[in-house]
């Protein structure tokens, strides 16, 4: 992968204006897409399939009424004064909004048949029912409601208007959000002591979130997609964008600081940090879309948004960062003796340097078994409020104090009861009743007689008679789990009441409902959604790392980052510490995928420290085989850009908690407290410990399993090959084919190849499997271990492009069809059991003088080896006899293991 980035950097770096003039276009053209669509967010979390959902359907189809967005009115009469004595004043504001377009009733609190008064007799709810669902609803209806609910002009009265009709539904963004940017300019400022350097990450992040608003705005024109989608995915893609960008633009600056070109720096760094981008923004990519494992089309629907930013973030880090490091050229390159270019000394080894991180890395190791204890102790401390940690969806009552929904929802709660703000909706077919009437009146008084039912609203029938209503209020507010049971207990009640009153399809919906449904939904997708992770967290990281330990190691950590993340927000949201620090609206449950949303955002964020810190003291590792000493060298060479990338990952989420949307407010907590327990206590301080105590066992992986896992080059290490081609091109000429120990396991010895381009190669053998293996390694077709560059393209990583470009056939003959195609083969191997004659050498002449380079495999040698320009032996790997293979093809296939 590092060989193709390498090549993207450089055409970036060339075509620097043009790259930058396309995002610009593609933004441009997207938001006037967006303004063109008009599309409308919506907070619509239902889940199809669910008996909420099934009874909200019954109701838009058959009792259309009801099944709108509503809204409240609250009268409160004079102290000493009782509502009954203002009812011309009360109905003089009913009429008024009764004439408001798309209100479809509304209810009298004083009258007989729907009174609504409080205890003490001075208030009165009137519930206004709009004929559109909350998305639907045109703007300005809500405003026009306001003003038919005036009082009359000497009223004593006072009116509160709220209700579901006031629900948000649009991007949630203040000033205090920018505080994260300035907190991000400032670490990038010190982090690379220039003010350009520093502003370069935020401008492509901007770009890059800005181009990802447009298209979640103009998709949210053609499907549903909630008013908290857009926030969630400005949070997540504006922190990894400025990351990402800062990943690239590190790597650029210390190898300016070592005296790279401009062009060549720009290369490399795509090739290097650009790997681990890829690498990081993939899993996090991974993990989002993994949502759909809930099973819940809104949530999975938020997991593709936020995943598209992270999408464009990775692009923006891979094409748009470069082509502004080409625009700003010198200017980037720090000045020797400054303190940005001393710095860079520390990536050298440089024995005199000492940091803060280098003296950091040695203290935690020092004495790693109370480092480990230590930290432990610290995150179960936090981790311990996880277990009272509740889940919900949020009403009126989480809205910011002062304002008129969240007034409403409170006077209601005080004077009426919390039930009056969570209302339950009890549907029932009653098309084989001769009394709907009688048979909704009964069923509304064996309703009204369950535990927790405060009063029955209403009990009727539809106009056709064909479905019944019965609307309830609960003595517990929405999120009281004893809502939850009283839910329970109606629906497993049903088939009782049904065959009581002759009625079918007895269900609990409403919003209420709604909420309880996909709480209990999303409660039961934790596990499998956490087991997926965890999974992948092992699979990749031991591809990654080919260490059976560290993969280990990694994923407890990102376990227990999770539980202290889940700890805090429980200690803020549910016992209130510090509640107001962060201005919570209302202690109590948290919005229902906030637990997911958390566990797939960290799961990329966790793997991408580990990946930056680790693998340093790998590649230390590697060429040193101290493995006490790698964990020290790689530590302090990695350790300074992973704290800067993660303090304004940090200040980014911690930006959005003080006045943020109350849904995303505790994940943006739960991230600023992952992030920081995950960067700092885990990867920092607990990793290093670890890798302390482990020694040389750290990188311990079972032979076998090596030689099965695919590779993954992350931090460039096919870079290095590839340059030290280019190095050996410009010393010795073109080569067409360079092998250098190419073994193929159970079937090829290591080989040695050289081969010009347009040159004849002859590999030899007695052995028909090592012969098909070694041709089949060199056109790309089968796995192997050494060092193999073909056409210029370096193998694995580049096998598919020399698959393209090389032809692997069974015969002469066959080969020699190829000269009279249009586009011959750059590379032609030829697995033929024969002998090479006159004949055949004069044939194949006429592929090599069109520049193809030919590749024969034979048995032995011809009678003159003058005729070829490399030969090669492929012996067979085997120690012990094998049965005797007939078709050297078929034994390929056997063998095939392409990654």
């Amino acid at each position: 992968m590092s060989s193709y980035l390498y090549r993207l950097g450089r055409l970036v770096a060339r075509r620097a204006k043009t790259v930058l003039a396309l995002w610009l276009l593609l933004a441009v053209l997207l938001g006037a897409l967006t303004i063109s669509l008009g599309g409308k967010l919506q907070d619509d979390f239902t889940i199809p399939g669910t008996e909420s959902q099934q009874g909200l359907d019954a109701l838009t189809q058959r009792f259309p009424e009801v099944s709108g967005t509503s809204a409240q009115l609250v009268f409160v009469a004079p102290e000493s004064e009782k509502i009954e004595d203002h009812r011309k004043e009360v109905r003089e504001v009913l009429d008024a909004v009764e004439k408001v377009d798309h209100v479809a009733t509304v209810t009298d609190p004083l009258a007989k048949d729907s009174r609504t008064v409080s205890d003490n007799g001075r208030d009165a709810l009137a519930t206004v029912q709009f004929d559109l669902d909350l998305d639907e609803l045109p703007e300005g209806v809500t405003d026009d409601l306001e003003e038919a609910a005036e009082l009359p002009s000497g009223s004593s009265l006072e009116l509160h208007v709220g209700g579901d009709a006031y629900t948000v539904t649009g991007v949630h963004v203040s000033a205090t959000e920018g505080i994260g940017v300035l907190i991000a300019l400032l670490v990038l400022a010190i982090t690379f002591g220039s003010l350009l350097a520093a502003g370069l990450p935020i401008l492509t992040a901007l770009l890059g979130v800005g181009i990802a608003m447009a298209g979640i705005f103009s998709v949210a024109a053609v499907t549903n997609i909630s008013a908290t989608t857009p926030t969630l995915a400005l949070m997540i893609g504006l922190a990894v964008g400025i990351d990402y960008a800062l990943f690239v633009i590190a790597r650029h600056r210390s190898q300016l600081a070592h005296g790279l070109e401009v062009e060549e720096s720009i290369a490399r760094a795509v090739a290097t940090a650009g790997s681990a981008v890829i690498f990081a923004g993939v899993t996090v990519i991974i993990a989002l879309c993994g949502l759909v494992v809930a099973g819940i089309p809104f949530l999975a629907v938020m997991g593709y948004a936020a995943a598209s930013a992270v999408l464009v973030a990775v692009l923006v880090a891979l094409t748009a960062v470069p082509a502004l490091l080409a625009l700003a050229g010198e200017r980037l390159r720090p000045k020797p003796g400054s303190r940005a270019h001393r710095r860079e000394a520390v990536a050298e080894g440089r024995p005199h340097v000492t940091t803060l991180g280098a003296r950091w890395v040695r203290l935690v190791t020092k004495v790693p078994v109370l480092t480990v204890v230590v930290s432990l102790l610290v995150i179960a401390v936090l981790a311990i409020p996880a277990r009272d940690l509740a889940l919900g969806l949020n009403d009126n009552g989480s809205a910011d104090p002062g304002t008129a929904p969240r007034e409403t929802y409170d006077l209601i709660s005080r004077d009426f009861g919390p039930g009056y703000n969570a209302p339950l909706f009890v549907t029932a077919d009653i098309i084989d009743t001769t009394d709907p009437i009688g048979v909704m009146d009964s069923l509304g008084k064996a309703l009204g007689d369950y535990d927790g039912v405060q009063k029955v609203a209403l009990a009727t029938p539809n106009r056709t008679a064909d479905l019944g209503l019965v609307v309830i209020y609960p003595t517990t507010e929405k999120s009281d789990p004893a809502t939850a049971a009283l839910v329970k207990e109606i629906r497993a009640d049903s088939g009782g009441l049904e065959k009581r009153f002759g009625i079918e399809d007895v269900r609990v919906t409403g919003q209420t409902a709604v909420a309880i449904d996909v709480s209990a939904r999303l409660g039961g997708a934790i596990l499998p959604f956490g087991a997926v992770v965890v999974g992948l967290s092992l699979i990749l990281l031991t591809i990654v790392f080919r260490s059976i330990a560290v993969p280990l190691k990694a994923t407890l950590g990102y376990v227990l980052s999770v539980a202290a993340s889940f700890g805090v927000v429980a200690a803020v949201f549910e016992w209130g510490w510090g509640a107001d620090l962060f201005n919570v609206a209302k202690v109590g449950p948290v919005i229902a995928f906030f637990p997911i949303i958390l566990m797939g955002v960290l799961f990329g964020l966790a793997m991408d420290y580990e990946v930056f810190l680790v693998s340093r003291m790998r590649e230390d590792f590697v060429h040193t085989g101290d493995a006490r000493r790698s964990v020290d060298t790689g530590f302090a060479a990695s350790a300074r850009v992973v704290t800067a990338a993660a303090v304004i990952m940090i200040g980014v989420f911690a930006a959005f908690v003080p006045n943020g949307d109350p849904i995303v407010k505790p994940i943006a907590l739960g991230l600023a407290v992952g992030v920081l327990v995950d960067a700092f206590l885990v990867r920092m301080t607990l990793v290093p410990a670890v890798l302390a105590l482990l020694g040389r066992g750290a990188w311990w992986l079972p032979r076998w399993l090596d030689r099965r896992l695919p590779v993954l080059d992350i931090e460039g290490e096919a870079l290095i090959h590839h340059l030290e081609h280019a190095d050996h091109v410009a010393s010795n000429g073109e080569v067409a084919v360079r092998a250098r120990q190419v073994e193929v396991p159970e079937a090829l010895a290591p080989l040695d190849l050289h081969v010009q381009p347009g040159g004849l190669g002859i590999i030899h053998g007695a052995d028909p499997v090592a012969r098909s293996a070694a041709l089949a390694a060199l056109t790309g077709r089968l796995g192997f271990s050494g060092q193999l560059v073909v056409l210029d393209r370096l193998l694995p990583e580049e096998a598919g492009a020399v698959r393209a470009r090389a032809a692997l056939v069974s015969d002469i003959a066959e080969a020699l069809r190829l000269v009279g195609d249009r586009r011959v083969p750059a590379l032609v191997a030829i697995d033929s059991p024969t002998s090479l004659d006159s004949g055949q050498l004069a044939a194949l002449s006429a592929l090599t003088s069109r520049g193809t380079t030919v590749l024969l495999g034979m048995p032995s040698l011809p009678a003159v080896p003058q005729v070829a320009d490399a030969l090669a032996h492929a012996a067979p790997a085997r120690t012990s006899p094998d049965p005797e293979l007939t078709d050297p093809a078929a034994s390929v296939a056997d063998l095939e293991t392409v990654r």
